[in-house]
Order: C-alpha cells, then structure tokens, then sequence
C-alpha cells in the first residue's frame, strides 16, 4: 500500500519551544491511521502544517507524490486534503443544508449564472443532500446550524469537509466534548467514511482509536516516537511509559 501523505524531516519552532522536531508520518492511501499523544505533544502544529495553515521551518510534505509543503491551504484542498477542527466552525445561522449547499459552490466555483436565484441551483442542494444523509443529518437538513447539538454540529463540520469530494480527511479530535452516545454516532460515522476515504484521525479517547486504527502513530515532544497496529502499539514499552500507562494493561 503506497503511501498517500509523506512527511520527512519536520521541524517548527516557536520561539525556544519545538514544537515539532523532526518528525516523520506516513500515510498509506486506504487507510485509517490515528495519531495520539499527550497533551502538548505537537499535534494540532503537525495537522496545522500539514492544512497549510502553519509554515514549518524545514522538513517536506508531500501528498501522493507531490511536494505541498509551502502550499497555501486552499491549493492543497484542490489537490484533495480536508479538514475539521477541534472548535466546530459551522455557519450557525444558516440551516445544515445549507451550509452544504455553501460547501458545494465553494468546491465547484461560480456559476456565473447571475439572474438565476441560487436556489435554482438544483446540483447544489441534490448534493448538500446526499451529504446531510451521509453524515447521519437528513432529517436534519432544515434544521439551523445553532440549534443543532454538540454532536450533530461536529457531524455537520464532517459534511463540510467532505463537500470538498477529499482523498484525505484530517478529523482532529472529533469526539471533543461528546457524550457517549454522541460519540457513538461519531464513531460508527467515522467508520462508514474510512470505506471510501483515507483518513488521518488525531484523538484523546483511546477506546475510539483502538477500535477505528489500522495503525497508530504516538507523537511525543514533538517527534514520533512509535508507528504500527493497534495491539503493536498496545505492548509498546515505550508508548506505556510516555503516554498510555496502565490504560492499556486493564
């Protein structure tokens, strides 16, 4: 299995603080792959750089082949990355449908049809449909953004990301705040979607992790620090003593 995003040699300092210090991550297309870590690790500066939304110092990201580490992020959403974040970032005031409807004339451009109302659009609102009924929200769709729960709010970011049709989905701690049935959902949605798309999955409940990985990456100061499956990960001595501990001997 080839690896759809590369990561070599990563560095990013703030100021004396290293945030992430030479690391290296794989990720091979069709899987799904978590990366955990305690707090402080350098997580959200690694999914940052690789969003493009942070500059690293050195280092080379490539994404099926391609150099994208200096890319603007919107280039690197073209090129087939998506991303959700750990605050939902959802358009509140707008109903879900149509915050998918948003996401779909963003991925597809202007139409350039200027007296015709949007709500014409008929493509826009078939798609922000079958999206709304993918992620778990078709009798959802008419409902506003803000009125939604925690979970069908962190649902509904997940459609956004997908209007952009990715090959890549980072989800950053998608189960934030959830209750257990809401992370339920959560999880079961996340194991729907890894059937079409590859994904790279940072996460703190490791009950999720253990059971959605195909491998597991651990990310300690800054630098991975183990890769492999889940029970590999499990045993590991190394991973025991920097984050897990006895969580994963019960």
């Amino acid at each position: 299995m080839s690896a759809l995003l590369d990561i070599q040699g990563l560095f990013k300092r703030f100021g004396g603080l290293v945030a992430t210090n030479d690391c290296a991550l794989d990720v091979r297309a069709g899987e799904l792959h978590a990366l955990i870590g305690p707090n402080g690790a350098g997580k959200t500066t690694l999914i940052g750089q690789i969003a493009g939304v942070i500059k690293p110092d050195s280092g080379r990201i490539r994404l099926d082949g391609v150099n994208i580490t200096y890319l603007p992020p919107h280039r690197r959403v073209r090129m087939g990355l998506a991303r959700t974040y750990q605050i939902t970032n959802v358009f509140k005031k707008y109903s879900v449908l149509d915050n998918l409807a948003l996401g779909v004339q963003a991925r597809d451009g202007h139409s350039f049809r200027f007296w015709r109302p949007v709500r014409a659009e008929r493509h826009l609102w078939d798609q922000a449909a079958e999206i709304a009924e993918r992620v778990g929200l078709g009798v959802r769709q008419d409902v506003l953004a803000g009125a939604l729960a925690h979970g069908e709010q962190r649902q509904l970011e997940v459609g956004l990301a997908l209007t952009s049709r990715p090959r890549l989905l980072l989800l950053d701690e998608p189960l934030a705040g959830m209750g257990a049935d809401e992370a339920g959902r959560m999880v079961d949605l996340i194991r729907r979607l890894r059937a079409d798309l590859t994904i790279l999955l940072v996460e703190h409940d490791m009950d999720a992790v253990f059971q959605l990985a195909d491998r597991i990456s651990v990310l300690v100061y800054g630098r991975i620090i183990a890769s492999g499956a889940p029970e590999a990960i499990r045993a590991n001595p190394d991973v025991q003593t920097a984050y897990l501990g006895d969580e994963v001997r019960a």
